[in-house]
């Protein structure tokens, strides 16, 4: 079996959810939080701290603003991000090559 070492950042279930989730955008497209947590039915606490842990991984960026009155937050998945999710699925399709040898 390949020695292959997967992400432990994007390892952990929700937050490959998260970043499959974010990777399916345009690069550069964001998306609101509130749609993010809907799209991937998870608490907005929940979500947060996984939010926290991509964004000090350098792998999302997590911009807050506000429109009229209203307060917004929006995620992207920075380049970074992006590419740490390529290598990520690249080393899991080695690691399942691997094992059905």
């Amino acid at each position: 079996m390949p020695d292959v070492e997967l992400d432990p950042v994007i390892h952990a279930q929700s937050r490959l959810r998260v970043v499959a989730t974010l990777a399916a955008l345009g690069t550069g497209d964001q998306i609101a939080f509130p749609r993010l947590r809907k799209l991937l039915d998870m608490t907005a606490g929940n979500l947060s701290t996984h939010l926290r842990k991509l964004e000090d991984a350098g792998y999302v960026t997590v911009t807050k603003t506000h429109e009229g009155r209203t307060p917004a937050t929006y995620i992207s998945l920075t380049p970074r991000g992006r590419r740490a999710f390529e290598v990520y699925t690249e080393s899991l399709s080695m690691l399942l090559r691997g094992a059905g040898s």
